[in-house]
């Protein structure tokens, strides 16, 4: 080697260097640092960094501005490109730590799958914030439970957030729920599918309040179809209404807008006839049985206040049955709601009606008329004890949340979420418990658990 050669490489040593360092020192989008926390927090306990600048632009409602992101994990970049970013969520956006919808995209701002914290490609993602939630992680734990059991639910981690160089505190990056491969796998539904086999699947379908794209205004036949039954113990003129998910309302043909209410319409009047526990002409027919009582039983342990009646997905593929799921939104469960028992451990999430009749979104009549067909009782009886002997065990649930304790204290990043957001020792609505510290909310999480697996227990035992 030259004398030349050795200095011309050993200059372009040097000055990669003095790149790296003025990246990761003169930029918000390196190294990963939080105001305020303590020095003494190894790297390696952090949470993942996620950074982004919208170069001025202001985060709205819709549309989704550009962006660009920035993912650290050890201060090593996981992920640096382009986003479309915009603020989601419906009753949630009322809190000032707002949540986040977002697209990957490419140097075109096309939209790119990619594969983020080794999660299935896909270019949809959402930063879910954590705000009258102060354990941080219900959403979280039954997701993860639901997984347990073998059933889809958005893929999480926790993160922290920056944007625009400020502090936004601790997140949950999530999945959103899509047709997909990797997420709710089922047909790829076109709009020239319209007859035949071809039009049996795939879709999806959710009970819930009226945002994001849907057509016109509030609930109409553009974006949703209306029950032919009305729901049980209401008082208030109430209606179910199934938007449409999947095929979206702008795309959805006139022909699988029949086809999949027309289904469902059969399913209901199966269900609400006098032989409905027939196996060829009864309710069995036309639903995936197990996928009902898993969503049933999810909802119920955790007391879901919008269990069944809000957030609530469905799903039905080519030639196949209707199956419930994923489950979603369970920011409110828990124990953590203040009103229509959403706080009680001692009653059921489905009978909400009973509770509060005059509440505009009601729980269909389906779950009531289920339980009282003995065969299908004893199937949920049988799924309880089982799930009760392993992945509902009260050590396998309380000890999750013990390793996403540990996990949010050994990164110093519950402690400053807290500092920006200082919920502790207040009233966020719709709080049933305020608890002055963050141990404190996981004590009555943790104790709320307990007694509710208990009463299920016996509860389910005599249905």
């Amino acid at each position: 080697m030259t004398i030349n050669t050795f200095l011309y490489r050993s200059f372009r040593i040097f000055f990669l260097f003095i790149l790296l360092i003025g990246y990761g020192c003169s930029s918000d989008e390196g190294y990963h640092t939080i105001p305020g926390e303590k020095p003494d927090i190894k790297p390696e306990d952090k949470l993942p960094m996620i950074s982004i600048n919208t170069n001025g632009g202001v985060i709205v409602d819709e549309p989704k501005i550009k962006a660009k992101m920035d993912i650290f994990i050890v201060n090593t970049p996981e992920y640096q490109g382009n986003i479309g970013i915009e603020i989601r969520g419906a009753s949630s956006q009322m809190f000032p730590k707002k949540s986040y919808g977002l697209e990957t995209r490419d140097e075109n701002d096309e939209d790119l799958d990619v594969s983020i914290f080794g999660f299935p490609e896909e270019e949809d993602w959402i930063l879910y914030a954590p705000y009258s939630d102060k354990s941080l992680m219900r959403n979280f734990l039954i997701y993860d439970l639901s997984r347990d059991i073998d059933r889809y639910a958005s893929r999480c981690k926790f993160v922290d957030l920056k944007i625009n160089g400020a502090y936004k505190g601790v997140y949950v990056f999530m999945e959103k729920l899509k047709r997909d491969k990797g997420r709710i796998d089922i047909n790829k539904l076109k709009s020239d599918e319209n007859s035949g086999e071809d039009l049996t699947g795939g879709y999806i379908l959710k009970i819930d309040k009226v945002a994001g794209n849907n057509l016109g205004d509030g609930y109409n036949d553009q974006n949703s179809f209306t029950s032919n039954y009305k729901p049980l113990h209401s008082s208030n003129g109430q209606e179910i209404r199934y938007l449409y998910e999947y095929p979206k309302a702008e795309k959805i043909t006139t022909e699988q807008k029949e086809y999949i209410s027309g289904y469902v319409n059969s399913f209901e009047a199966s269900l609400a006839s006098d032989h409905f526990k027939e196996e060829k002409t009864g309710y069995r027919a036309f639903i995936d049985v197990d996928s009902f009582i898993d969503f049933f039983l999810l909802n119920e342990l955790s007391h879901n206040v919008d269990g069944f009646r809000l957030s609530t997905f469905m799903h039905k593929d080519k030639n196949g049955k209707l199956k419930m799921g994923p489950i979603w939104d369970f920011n409110l469960a828990f124990g953590n709601a203040n009103y229509c028992g959403g706080s009680d451990t001692n009653s059921w999430a489905y009978q909400f009606n009973s509770r509060c009749p005059e509440d505009f979104w009601a729980v269909p009549f389906w779950w009531d008329k289920l339980l009282q067909d003995p065969e299908y009782v004893a199937q949920l009886q049988q799924r309880w004890s089982e799930l009760r002997g392993g992945k509902f065990s009260d050590a396998a649930i309380l000890n999750r949340i013990n390793d996403y304790k540990t996990l949010l204290n050994k990164s110093g990043s519950v402690e400053e979420n807290f500092k920006i957001w200082p919920v502790l020792g207040n009233y966020v609505w719709p709080n049933y418990f305020v608890g002055d510290t963050h141990q404190e909310e996981l004590d009555f999480l943790t104790d709320w658990i307990k007694k509710r697996l208990s009463w299920m227990d016996t509860a389910i035992s005599r249905l």
